[in-house]
């Protein structure tokens, strides 16, 4: 039996019907900004919002990998969904971010997230140790009950990550209350997203692409609902997104391939690109980053970065160019 059929034996409580097209397009993660000194830059996360929007972005999402959200403090995450729902409401959906260690903690985030105004929670399988299949389905299945709010499993395979088959994520999206999309982000997302549409049918309600968009053709012909990059080049990904959905299939491959220096870059230097191509185009004043075990930009590689923008900044939007 499916979502439907069990109804009688689950909390059938909340939900209203979703509009899937809501959850549809490009759905940035936005770095959370720090001033030189490292604090929380408020301000500076209220412009990356409206940059994001302006730019086209159908939803933004935070706070996630891209997000630092491992180096916020409790406070300092909530601080962040609390100042994004407020920048993105009645504008564009807001996914919150709620990984955690353990679901207590996990239902606190996805509590805060409702209270403030979120329209969905994200999250990875808990984090730190890893845990065994029972222990995830219990996470989500608390996540899930612990507010109206859809949910999205992010399949993730990087650092923290928990990668999980097909039919596992299948037998959850089926099974538990509230759990309906994924963001799917391992090794090979393609052949993820058709095995997934596959197995869960309607217990799906969509698949959103990540690993900052690389695979994203590959992954639209495969029926995603949209993909979720960080947000510096918004524009552009929006622009890519866009030419997909008109069935501009030359001119999304041709906005692609320009587009995919730039996103190979950022395998290498990860938050410290998504930062500096904000600082550059006016966004935040100060690319500082808390992440630890990553790359800082030396000299070669912000002389590769300035060529990469160089190139892309005729695509970008007039009211963000390059000014740093």
């Amino acid at each position: 039996m499916g979502k439907a059929q069990r109804g009688s034996r689950r909390r059938r409580v909340r939900k209203p019907s979703m509009d899937q097209q809501k959850f549809r397009g490009v759905f940035v993660i936005l770095p959370t900004p720090f001033d030189a000194r490292g604090n929380l830059d408020e301000e500076g996360l209220e412009r990356v919002v409206s940059f994001s929007i302006e730019c086209g972005a159908h939803g933004v999402v935070s706070p996630a990998n891209a997000s630092e959200a491992s180096y916020l403090s409790d406070a300092e995450r909530k601080r962040v969904v609390e100042i994004t729902a407020k920048a993105t409401a009645g504008r564009v959906p807001f996914v919150a971010g709620v990984t955690a260690s353990c679901a207590r903690l996990a239902v606190e985030l996805t509590r805060q997230a409702a209270d403030a105004g979120a329209d969905m929670v994200l999250a990875m399988p808990p984090f730190v140790q890893r845990a065994s299949d029972g222990e995830i389905r219990e996470y989500f299945r608390m996540i899930g009950e612990a507010s109206p709010l859809p949910v999205c499993i992010q399949n993730y395979q990087g650092p923290g990550g928990t990668p999980m088959k097909a039919d596992f994520m299948a037998d959850m999206l089926d099974k538990l209350e509230g759990v309906d999309y994924v963001k799917e982000e391992t090794d090979f997302p393609g052949p993820m997203v058709s095995a997934l549409r596959e197995i869960a049918g309607s217990s799906l309600k969509g698949v959103m692409g990540g690993k900052a968009g690389r695979h994203l053709l590959d992954e639209y012909r495969r029926g995603v609902c949209g993909t979720m990059p960080a947000c510096e080049v918004a524009d552009l990904h929006a622009r890519l997104w866009n030419e997909l959905e008109a069935g501009k299939a030359d001119a999304a491959r041709d906005t692609y391939t320009r587009l995919l220096p730039l996103l190979l870059f950022e395998t290498s230097y990860g938050v410290a690109v998504y930062k500096e191509v904000l600082r550059r185009r006016g966004v935040i004043k100060s690319a500082y980053h808390r992440q630890a075990g990553g790359r800082h930009l030396d000299a070669g590689a912000r002389d590769e970065l300035s060529a990469i923008l160089a190139a892309l900044e005729p695509m970008m939007s007039p009211e963000y160019p390059l000014v740093g």
